[in-house]
């Protein structure tokens, strides 16, 4: 019989058995582990890779210079060898040297840039305009990255490509000139950001400040709901580790300006420490939660930032080789964004106006500072070595760094050739069946069949979960498979902007 009393006894007196559903209750638990371990997994990440971009950052300032001298005494002196070579540059001093010629130029054309107009422009807008203008500039300094390093590379190439190829572009001079109003216009985007950031340090209820902090917390509604693959988080996290580099540089700049200001007071760097913390504090914040929660919704272990790390070493290690086909620095570039040049020259314009060398002492300190930025930059690099070389070998990368290199036969027809590709590893295999690395030809001809390959370091990353098919199926899965291979191919779109498919 059915009663009010008899109701309430069964409630109270109910009983259930979890262990019954062991399974969903050990993933559940499992996610909960997932999520605790996100932080420290993801700030060995961070960790590795802002030392991989101020590796790149630095050698702007220390190796770069030396780079351009050499490369300008072997042209002056070339006479006293004789043309024993057709080339009269090595196609990395070419690049040394167009690389040097950009900051230069970059540099003086920076001093026609009042940064204190600027600055006072700036102030006298209103909380909410200031706002949207830091969002468009967050927007078009993304925009900038994702195309900038295309016409350097574009530039890069056009100057160091062999004369007997057809002529099939517009010229190493309009590329040059292209390149110097890329970096200028991507240095002055980076000034109005950094003078954006100072006017908010420096308005007296810092409700500017809060507002922008509060920016980053949107951040996470617009990627924390979307669906990502192993790929797609790799470039978050690649982007994530650019921004947070990029802030700490303008967090440096912006301090520079105030002490100026303040004739290098050092009290004064006490007032501005706690802005700092907080700025650096909600970056941290929001990058935990963003991949803690994105890791939950996608069923990713925490794993996989340890594969990222170990595809950063990849790129170093491999860059080191003798047989290597791109600087490092230019790597670094593509693979998360960040292009030292345009900040390098916006650094430069900084430190100059800011400080003032007079004197003979005042230069043995500058020579000094230099040679301790060279030691920074070499202690930095052995280390960041030394710890790829560690990643690389615990990830069992190392076997792919010494194969023979793979290259498009003319001879072979263009399907025989994809079919020697595994459809979504990008690894190659030769005729024996043992993986190989795909590189870049060195003079390929123009009948040569076109075969688009993954990067080295995308081979490691880009492995499936599950069984792997055959790509000899159907071709409408075929041409599925290979638009969303070209899509997640992380060399052309290492940036900033989350490719989802």
């Amino acid at each position: 019989d059915l009663s009010l009393l008899r109701f309430i006894s069964a409630e109270l007196t109910r009983g259930y058995f979890l262990e019954h559903n062991e399974a969903k209750y050990t993933e559940r638990r499992e996610r909960v582990y997932t999520c605790m371990r996100i932080p420290k997994e993801l700030e060995k990440l961070m960790f590795f890779g802002i030392f991989l971009c101020l590796d790149a950052f630095l050698y702007v300032f220390t190796l770069l210079p030396l780079r351009v001298f050499l490369a300008m005494f072997r042209f002056i002196t070339l006479p006293c060898y004789g043309l024993r070579d057709r080339r009269l540059l090595q196609p990395a001093q070419v690049c040394d040297i167009l690389k040097g010629v950009i900051l230069v130029i970059c540099y003086f054309m920076m001093h026609y840039v009042d940064y204190s107009m600027m600055y006072h422009l700036i102030r006298g807008q209103s909380v909410i305009k200031l706002y949207i203008i830091y969002n468009m500039l967050e927007v078009a300094d993304r925009l900038f990255s994702s195309f900038g390093q295309d016409i350097l590379d574009a530039l890069y190439w056009t100057a160091t490509e062999p004369k007997e190829r057809k002529r099939a572009h517009i010229g190493v001079i309009p590329h040059f000139f292209m390149a110097v109003l890329y970096v200028f216009l991507h240095a002055i985007l980076i000034m109005v950001q950094a003078t954006t950031l100072n006017v908010a340090f420096n308005s007296h209820n810092k409700s500017l400040l809060t507002i922008m902090m509060s920016n980053n917390f949107v951040e996470i509604k617009g990627s924390v709901f979307k669906k990502f693959e192993k790929n797609n988080l790799f470039q978050m996290s690649n982007s994530d580790i650019k921004e947070r580099f990029t802030n700490y540089v303008l967090l440096l700049i912006v301090c520079l300006r105030n002490m100026e200001q303040f004739s290098w007071n050092p009290d004064h760097l006490w007032v501005l420490f706690p802005d700092v913390c907080m700025v650096v504090a909600s970056e941290i914040a929001v990058d935990i939660v963003k991949h803690a929660f994105i890791t939950k919704f996608n069923d990713i272990t925490a794993d996989v930032y340890s594969e990222y790390r170990a595809s950063l070493a990849f790129d170093l290690v491999s860059s080191r080789q003798k047989n290597a086909y791109t600087d490092y620095s230019d790597s670094v570039s593509r693979r998360m964004g960040f292009i030292p040049l345009p900040l390098a020259v916006l650094l430069i314009r900084v430190v100059t106006s800011s400080i003032k060398v007079q004197g003979v002492l005042a230069y043995v300190c500058v020579v000094l500072f230099y040679c301790g930025l060279i030691s920074l930059k070499v202690l930095n690099s052995i280390v960041l070595l030394g710890k790829s070389c560690q990643y690389v070998k615990e990830a069992k990368m190392e076997e792919k760094l010494f194969n023979p290199v793979m290259t498009a036969t003319p001879g072979k027809p263009a399907g025989k050739q994809q079919s020697m590709f595994k459809s979504t590893q990008g690894i190659s295999t030769d005729e024996n069946g043992s993986a190989s690395v795909t590189n870049q030809p060195l003079h390929p001809k123009e009948n040569t069949p076109s075969l688009l390959v993954t990067s080295n370091s995308d081979q490691f990353l880009t492995t499936p979960d599950g069984e792997e098919k055959d790509i000899s199926q159907d071709s409408s899965e075929l041409k599925h498979r290979s638009s969303k291979k070209d899509l997640l191919e992380i060399d052309r779109f290492t940036i900033c902007g989350n490719r989802i498919d």
